[in-house]
């Protein structure tokens, strides 16, 4: 007789990790089902660095999961004994009149979060490395920094093996259906059958196949990670002595950056927030073009002269965006049993560790304490 698992999780990236270890630790029976290796480089949580920060431009609403968010990141680098989250601090920069400054003022009063306002001599004073124009305002917030997503996504996966969890990889779902009483799921992969009582889909850019009768509109982007060699050196850039930054330029472009982490890779890596192409996870383009780096270069020159040195190397991956770039965490419309996390619109990654503790709760109490009507998918139905 088969074994029946009391949560199956399709997905095992940044959501499902550490919804896995979240469950196991609290003594669910999980399944998890990964199409490809344990934090593998063909979807959304790679590069080596994602960027955290609590002034939240993109609605206040996020903060309370932002400061827990926080708190569970220390406590799996307890257990674990890695250092997932790196502090830096950070600079949300540019017009004063732009979202990436009022709205992370906004939320930064809102929740009466420590912040400093730099106008921009002050920003040259204290970080030599940035040439804003004098139009450019920034909001300093001294708890921002990066976590790492590969090691976050092969701790929460040891820690939730430790705890009891069956994860598998290398076996991608074929299909899964719930039963219409509203209790119990089957999943098929190439390797079998499985059956639970509820199950989770945190798929990522998978997502919109597995998920087609969710009734949202889920898009996939390619976009690019590049890393740069410093024309004068690397040392500048290092952890210690440059933030972590998002500058929205005069003409609204977003690109964000790193310090050097020290992961072997010289350069340091810059990005740009919202400039992708449209895309699946069977068309999208792995390859890095000139005319792309061309494009970096044009912001660089400007804003960051040192870090227009030699183009190192580019990384591709994939945003998922719901129409109104908010998430989407809640059970499924029409089928109780099924939890979905998807959509995280290429801003989800520094919320892993909380929205693991957000679907925990939903399969095993069917609610959360956690504000999460924000990302309720019936919000789409109106529109």
């Amino acid at each position: 007789m088969s074994k029946i698992y009391d949560v199956i999780i399709i997905g095992l990236g940044a959501m499902g990790s550490t919804a896995a270890y979240q469950l196991a630790k609290r003594g669910q029976r999980v399944l998890g089902l990964e199409q490809f290796g344990p934090a593998h480089d063909q979807g959304s949580s790679h590069g080596g660095s994602r960027i955290i920060r609590q002034s939240y431009f993109e609605d206040p609403a996020y903060v309370p999961l932002l400061l827990r968010a926080y708190e569970l990141w220390d406590e799996i680098e307890r257990e674990s004994g890695e250092e997932i989250l790196t502090v830096t601090g950070g600079l949300m920069m540019g017009p004063p009149d732009s979202l990436t400054v009022s709205g992370s003022i906004e939320s930064a009063k809102q929740w009466n979060l420590a912040y400093e306002v730099l106008e921009a001599n002050d920003i040259r004073r204290r970080f030599p490395l940035f040439n804003p124009s004098d139009n450019t305002l920034a909001l300093y917030e001294a708890k921002a920094g990066f976590v790492r997503p590969e090691l976050s996504v092969y701790s929460h996966l040891l820690q939730a093996e430790k705890h009891g969890a069956d994860l598998r990889f290398f076996e991608a779902v074929q299909s899964w259906e719930a039963h219409p009483s509203g209790e119990g799921v089957r999943v098929v992969t190439a390797n079998g059958t499985y059956e639970a009582g509820k199950i989770i889909i945190s798929a990522g850019a998978w997502a919109p196949q597995l998920l087609n009768d969710l009734g949202v509109s889920l898009q996939v982007e390619r976009h690019i990670q590049m890393f740069f060699e410093p024309t004068g050196g690397i040392e500048p850039f290092r952890v210690g002595k440059q933030p972590i930054y998002i500058w929205e330029a005069e003409d609204n472009v977003q690109l964000y950056g790193f310090p050097s982490s020290a992961l072997g890779a010289e350069g340091a890596k810059v990005a740009f927030f919202r400039k992708g192409k449209p895309c699946t996870p069977d068309t999208i383009d792995r390859n890095v073009y000139d005319d792309e780096v061309e494009m970096m270069r044009n912001y660089l020159v400007q804003g960051i002269p040192k870090l227009n040195g030699r183009f190192l190397q580019g990384k591709t991956c994939m945003y998922t965006n719901t129409p109104d770039e908010h998430f989407v965490i809640s059970a499924h419309p029409t089928h109780p049993q099924v939890t979905v996390a998807a959509g995280f619109s290429g801003h989800g990654f520094k919320f892993a560790s909380v929205v693991g503790e957000v679907l925990a709760d939903l399969v095993i109490n069917g609610q959360t304490n956690h504000p999460i009507d924000l990302f309720c998918p019936q919000r789409f139905v109106h529109q």
